[in-house]
């Protein structure tokens, strides 16, 4: 399901947020400098929670909003190669193989827990992270070498997030 024109401009709600698409454009797009997220495509959610189209973008990123299943405020954007990771992630399959990706969450996040990819919320023993502006590289299992991997990192400088899991990446935060 898209919803592109009609959500912007015919003002219709966004279920998942009970606020309008365009609220949730500009939410999606704090997540990367104005530079990439200007032109980018923006993902939302429909009130089944599916990522539905808000906007069309024109330079091959895409920038997501909030998502409302999660406890705080995470907007996101990235390249192609991190839509490809993030698509194997949400749909629990093995992410692609040698492509690198690239993402921002600049506004920061109520990220997850840093041992399991699929837990809803902070719970004992689940490890939850929140984590101020920073980016991703995501699918470069190569490069994640010496950077630490515990349960509960020091998110003020970079780690590795799921680490022993498919879906592990390097979090670097950024001022």
């Amino acid at each position: 399901m898209t919803c592109v024109a009609l959500c912007v401009a015919g003002g219709l709600a966004h279920p998942a947020y009970g606020q309008s698409a365009e609220d949730a454009i500009n939410n999606a797009v704090t997540a990367a400098p104005a530079a990439v997220s200007a032109e980018a495509t923006v993902y939302g959610f429909d009130e089944a929670g599916a990522m539905i189209t808000l906007r069309e973008g024109k330079n091959g990123w895409w920038c997501m909003a909030d998502n409302p299943g999660s406890p705080g405020n995470d907007p996101m954007c990235g390249d192609a190669n991190a839509m490809e990771w993030a698509g194997a992630w949400m749909g629990k399959t093995d992410p692609p193989q040698g492509k690198v990706g690239f993402m921002y969450m600049l506004a920061g996040g109520s990220d997850s827990s840093n041992t399991d990819p699929y837990a809803t919320g902070p719970a004992d023993g689940n490890h939850w992270v929140t984590t101020g502006p920073h980016v991703m590289i995501v699918n470069a299992t190569g490069l994640m070498a010496g950077y630490p991997d515990t349960e509960d990192p020091d998110t003020a400088r970079p780690y590795v997030m799921w680490p022993g899991t498919p879906y592990a990446h390097l979090m670097v935060p950024v001022q």
